[in-house]
């Protein structure tokens, strides 16, 4: 599958929200499934784009993935300063072991790398998502267990940190 990692364009923030979700909601990462209260974060693809950059995976004229990468604001929770962060990586079913979350995750990294005084990227996942978690360590993040935290009781997310 030929992959074109782009920025999301606002016509398309609608599909990549509900992309988004439909991932979130396969995996089973939402503690209150379709009620969960993150549901309207992981839609909201238009905040996520004037605050951070969303990119996404094109593949066949329709997008495969996307992902949010934060270098400062509020999408930047894990992030200190030099550090740049990515969240919200989703793939669709179709998509899934095709290479299109390797692509993002690899344009995430090229983009921290870019930036003057950046010296990590780093990251926070389930402990459930062990597939990602072979990827990452793959493109060279290791774990950063001192950095794990709880956004909202009864989850935790583990860090992985990417020096560049």
């Amino acid at each position: 599958m030929d992959i074109l990692i782009r920025p999301a364009r606002p016509a398309e923030y609608e599909e990549i929200g509900e992309l988004t979700v439909r991932a979130y909601l396969a995996d089973g990462l939402l503690l209150s499934g379709a009620d969960d209260p993150y549901l309207p974060v992981l839609r909201d693809v238009a905040r996520r784009a004037a605050e951070a950059e969303v990119l996404v995976a094109e593949a066949d004229g329709r997008i495969r993935g996307a992902v949010t990468f934060a270098a400062q604001g509020p999408y930047a929770e894990l992030a200190g300063a030099g550090e740049a962060e990515f969240r919200m990586l989703a793939v669709s079913a179709a998509a899934r072991g095709r290479g299109a979350g390797e692509a993002l995750v690899r344009a995430c990294v090229e983009r921290a790398r870019a930036l003057p005084d950046c010296r990590a990227l780093v990251l926070s996942t389930q402990p459930a998502m062990r597939s990602a978690h072979r990827l990452y360590e793959r493109l060279g993040f290791t774990r950063a267990p001192e950095r794990d935290w709880e956004p909202v009781p009864a989850l935790t997310l583990l860090a992985y940190a990417l020096t560049l």
